[in-house]
């Protein structure tokens, strides 16, 4: 049985560790072995994660069952859109998904933005599992990036949104 819980310091090993796994099996086929690695490098670093634990307005969790992090998510305020929040990452590991771990972390990041009115998040058009998570849980596409995340990623997206309370 996974909690979710607030991330601490001390999870942050555990969970680029998570993030490079999860990454890997999910996107090696589309974009390589070696796009992966780099942008995981940058991405799911230990200081790059430790950067999200100490933003203020944003909500970093995992999904913890006393022994592994089974998934992680991180949620904030947008700072450009007014009364958005941006769901920045939602994984579980592959041996831990359909268990509702995901359901579970996002149900907790739901809550946490009071002043939001809608929540938005990119995702990449043939992480076709992640799609039909976003949509079932009452997200709909509102647009398209080709470059997903910060800076040129070089990786496109579907940017979707969801309204909030």
């Amino acid at each position: 049985m996974f909690f979710v819980r607030t991330a601490s310091e001390r999870d942050l090993a555990k969970v680029s560790a998570l993030l490079g796994e999860t990454w890997h099996a999910t996107y090696d086929t589309l974009y390589g072995v070696e796009k992966v690695a780099e942008l995981t490098a940058k991405w799911h670093s230990v200081p790059a994660l430790k950067a999200r634990l100490a933003r203020k307005n944003a909500e970093f969790v995992v999904a913890d069952n006393g022994k592994d992090i089974g998934g992680m998510a991180y949620a904030a305020m947008s700072e450009t859109l007014k009364k958005g929040a941006i769901l920045h990452q939602l994984y579980v590991l592959p041996k831990f998904q359909r268990q509702g771990i995901g359901r579970d972390m996002f149900a907790e990041l739901e809550t946490c933005f009071p002043d939001a009115e809608f929540m938005q998040l990119e995702v990449e058009p043939e992480n076709h599992a992640a799609v039909a998570f976003y949509e079932a849980h009452g997200f709909v596409k509102i647009g398209e990036t080709a470059n997903c995340g910060d800076g040129q990623s070089g990786i496109p997206a579907i940017i979707m949104e969801k309204p909030l309370g």
